[in-house]
């Protein structure tokens, strides 16, 4: 197809796997980063900024194995569930392995993205851009990935009755940077999601109370199963995958079941009505002692608010509040993209072919949104193969996508099995299972996982494929730009785990009791029907 001149917007988590698998395919890739550096919503930020940001003590949800790219595991050394800091060295380091700087213009600002006059024959795309001096310029492209992330633009929902003219402070947790200037004062955190609870539990330290608000309460997931690992190195393997060969009604009473024996969520006021399967989980190891110890109580939704004080819907009343961050999400548009019109959003949802296409543009399929998805396991090595499906249909002159109206009937068909496992919320809008979907994306590359072929000419490769964690490793054994090192890199995930908190060098093969505790597991469903 000759060399392709492809434009990537942004330097985060996700345009960084797209500018190295860009250059893998031969594409003369550039990398437009508003910023003065690379990292996206990992580079923590200090100051009030429309970008994307984490709170200074930010921990990855997912573990590092799991989070990875698939051709650079992460250093033994590092933890399991990596502080931003540790997260965003490691961005650093994969771009500086790969060559990627060279290619990123930091401090361009993209102002627009059209389609070109040419478009219709060509499929290209004109990008106009700010340079850091403040010039507007223009390029034309064959192809653009636009990588911008959904967690910049705050989500501030309707106003409670009396909440504009409350005495105290209200900031939402996208302004919440550490928890200095909160010491000794009463805080109310709206939200029960992962930021909430984060930002709950960190107040909990230093504030004379923090107070938690839950309209529908939450599912509490740990991060630490099974002897202390990681909950995604058990949980995203291909065996537990299996489980959706069982009634969705007993999964989630087992697993109901199972969180419970850790916390009792109806002891600890987080019970919700909907079952465990049917909302993204909130993860955290740290809010049940926190409550334990009465440091942070758990609220039903806010009433009304009434100069100093805060009115809840089961009669309780907090006279006097200092502060209030209000955790209630982001939403995400594109108006970058033709002023909004190509790609609409509303209240959060957007039709793209798997969650990537916008369907009008399917006659090229040249530009494509890069992250929009909310997994059950780290965003990043599915922005990583988002970004394998973009390139191999460019470069197959889009043979790789199916025809329009295909393309149409997988959105209907991704929403109405949305709508049926998920409660209605703009936070369920994006929402896949990891594996699954990967397959999804790994079929229309032509790099699934090749556990039968292995099993038979690699035995012990196969036996990891199957029973240990679906990491991205597992996608560079077959199909375009195979990495020689992932065999060695999945049969060493055990390795790396351990090595994050324990220096001692012999290495333990948790297989065996992986593979002991899943068929306990089993059992216990199977005579449970």
């Amino acid at each position: 197809m000759g060399t392709k001149k492809v434009a990537v917007i942004g330097a985060g988590a996700s345009g960084l796997p797209s500018i190295r698998h860009g250059l893998l395919y031969g594409a003369d890739v550039t990398c437009f980063e508003a910023s003065d550096d690379v990292g996206g919503l990992w580079r923590y930020k200090s100051h009030e900024t429309n970008e994307s940001s984490v709170m200074k003590t930010t921990v990855i949800n997912t573990s590092k194995e799991m989070t990875a790219y698939s051709d650079f595991p992460p250093q033994e050394n590092l933890a399991n569930f990596m502080h931003n800091n540790e997260m965003l060295n490691y961005l650093k380091a994969y771009a500086e392995h790969h060559g990627l700087m060279k290619h990123i213009k930091l401090r361009h600002r993209v102002l627009n993205i059209e389609r070109s006059q040419n478009y219709e024959k060509d499929g290209t795309w004109k990008v106009t851009y700010q340079n850091p001096e403040g010039k507007t310029l223009e390029d034309i492209f064959d192809g653009v990935l636009v990588c911008s992330g959904h967690h910049a633009i705050p989500h501030w929902p309707t106003p409670f009755p009396g909440q504009n003219e409350f005495k105290g402070r209200i900031v939402h947790s996208h302004s919440y940077k550490d928890h200095k200037g909160y010491e000794d004062k009463v805080v109310v955190v709206v939200g029960i999601g992962n930021s909430g609870i984060d930002v709950a539990v960190e107040q909990s330290r230093i504030a004379k109370q923090v107070y938690l608000v839950t309209r529908r309460g939450t599912w509490l997931i740990p991060k630490l199963e099974t002897r202390g690992l990681p909950f995604d190195v058990i949980m995203n393997t291909r065996f537990f995958s299996l489980y959706k060969l069982f009634p969705q009604s007993l999964l989630n009473s087992l697993v109901e079941y199972r969180i419970n024996q850790r916390v009792d969520h109806d002891l600890y006021g987080l019970k919700p009505a909907h079952r465990v399967f049917s909302a993204h989980p909130s993860l955290n190891d740290e809010l049940p002692n926190r409550i334990a110890n009465g440091t942070v109580r758990i609220k039903p939704n806010i009433k009304k608010f009434d100069g100093y004080s805060i009115h809840f819907e089961d009669g309780s009343v907090i006279p006097h509040v200092d502060e209030v961050v209000m955790s209630t999400g982001f939403s995400f548009e594109f108006d970058l993209i033709e002023k909004g019109k190509l790609v609409p959003v509303t209240e959060n949802e957007v039709d793209l072919f798997k969650y990537m296409f916008p369907v009008a543009t399917s006659d090229h399929n040249s530009l494509c949104i890069i992250g929009l998805i909310q997994p059950f396991g780290s965003i990043m090595p599915v922005s990583e193969q988002q970004s394998r499906v973009f390139f191999a249909n460019l470069f197959s002159g889009n043979h790789i996508i199916p025809r329009k109206s295909q393309m149409s009937e997988d959105v209907v068909n991704k929403k109405e099995a949305m709508a049926q496992q998920f409660v209605k919320s703009r936070r369920h809008t994006i929402q896949v299972d990891y594996i699954p979907y990967m397959d999804e994306l790994a079929e229309l590359i032509g790099c699934q996982v090749p556990i039968l072929k292995t099993l038979l000419t690699d035995p012990i490769l196969g036996l990891r494929l199957f029973f240990g964690p679906n990491a991205g490793y597992c996608y560079r054994l077959a199909g375009p730009h195979t990495w020689q090192g992932a065999r060695n890199a999945i049969l060493t995930i055990d390795q790396r785990v351990r090595k994050a908190t324990t220096s001692k060098p012999e290495p333990t093969n948790y297989t065996i009791p992986l593979l002991i505790s899943t068929l306990i597991l089993f059992a216990i469903i199977f005579f449970s029907m």
